[in-house]
């Protein structure tokens, strides 16, 4: 189906994205999935070719476009599986909070590297003990003087052992009550005293993607790092997760285009008991549903596209598409791998990356549970009250 909401222009850097992706991305994803993780070269070269923070201010180094751009970048990596850069978390979930919350001096410190790839981003809001409940998070920072002394554990964080700059959720008043009214964010440099890189934790998919530990042991960073005001991170965290859970839901209505396109030619080329695959009514119809949903799900993560770019606020709806548009990933993958038969299970087919790489989709940015508290809620079934 034609897609409406992109312009000429749009398509114009569409098409350049696509010829860097093929040329600079297709050929080192293989080594990344093998090594655990990507490397510092290609996250260059994608800011020399404009491609990290295009929605970013252009003062900064930015293009000043709109949110459409980047929507475009991160549809082509996962078109092309290169789920190990991690790029739409790297441009359109934390160097928002910095473009948005940070002081000048700040701006201009950090975005013009995080915007020309060399300052790899990452943020670290989970720990051991806590999950999506960002308000129980136990990491602490210490006033003391002109610095914050931070102490705690992180896990599961993308780009863990790349990252130059971590925005890292602490809690600046431990004993505030309600608990997220001590919640804050402060930039930790990869270089500061205390700061200390764990495991690089070995995963079912994303395997090109560094998911680590990091420690905080007496982590000093200066005053200046704190991301607004103390006891305002919580509310930072809530304003910028809209485009965090849209982010997630256009990945994954495109890795489910991709997973079913691969399946629609591998059941045109396989043939069994003399005739392809795709000859079978139940091959058919499993293809003709998978088709439908995708379409279904491509039209509404459009619509969201185009009201977010416009500045409105669908926080219900990104939160919807989320756990729908991951859910439906993890079905697709899981229906083309059976099409697949026997070959589905080896790792030569890309359905089985596919199958792996969609099952974190409904627990990452907030699992799928959580989606559906914050939808009922929305709609005045809070069972609290």
């Amino acid at each position: 189906m034609r897609r409406d909401i992109f312009t000429e222009e749009h398509e114009m850097f569409r098409d350049q994205v696509k010829r860097f992706v093929e040329a600079e991305i297709v050929p080192k994803i293989e080594g990344w999935n093998r090594d655990g993780m990507s490397d510092r070269e290609s996250w260059r070269k994608l800011g020399a070719a404009g491609f990290l923070g295009a929605n970013a201010p252009a003062e900064y180094g930015g293009g000043g476009v709109d949110f459409l751009y980047d929507a475009i970048v991160i549809e082509e990596m996962a078109r092309v599986r290169a789920h190990g850069l991690m790029m739409g978390l790297h441009s359109d979930i934390i160097m928002p909070y910095i473009a948005t919350y940070g002081s000048e001096e700040q701006k201009r410190r950090y975005l013009p590297g995080a915007i020309s790839g060399d300052l790899i981003l990452a943020i670290a809001m989970t720990e051991p003990g806590t999950g999506s409940d960002l308000a129980a998070v136990r990491t602490t920072a210490r006033r003391d003087g002109d610095s914050y002394v931070i102490n705690g554990a992180k896990i599961f964080i993308s780009n863990g052992q790349l990252a130059n700059l971590i925005v890292v959720v602490v809690k600046t008043n431990p004993d505030a009550k309600p608990a997220h009214r001590g919640v804050s964010l402060i930039l930790v440099d990869a270089d500061a005293p205390g700061f200390v890189r764990g495991r690089k934790l070995e995963k079912l998919g994303l395997k090109g993607q560094d998911t680590s530990e990091l420690f905080f042991e007496d982590c000093r960073v200066p005053a200046g790092n704190l991301l607004g005001h103390e006891g305002e991170g919580f509310k930072m965290l809530m304003e910028k997760l809209q485009q965090e859970r849209l982010v997630c839901a256009i990945q994954a209505i495109t890795s489910a285009r991709r997973c079913l396109d691969d399946t629609i030619d591998y059941a045109k080329g396989r043939r069994a008991f003399g005739q392809p695959i795709a000859a079978f009514q139940n091959t058919q119809f499993k293809l003709a549903e998978m088709a439908t949903e995708v379409e279904i799900g491509q039209a509404f993560v459009d619509r969201l596209m185009a009201a977010h770019a416009r500045g409105e606020e669908v926080v219900t709806e990104v939160s919807m598409a989320k756990w729908w548009t991951t859910e439906l990933l993890k079905r697709v993958a899981s229906q083309c791998l059976q099409l697949h038969g026997g070959y589905g299970f080896m790792l030569e087919y890309p359905v089985s990356m596919d199958y792996a790489d969609a099952a974190v989709q409904s627990i990452y940015a907030g699992t799928n549970e959580i989606m559906k508290v914050i939808i009922a809620r929305r709609m005045g079934l809070d069972a609290r009250g």
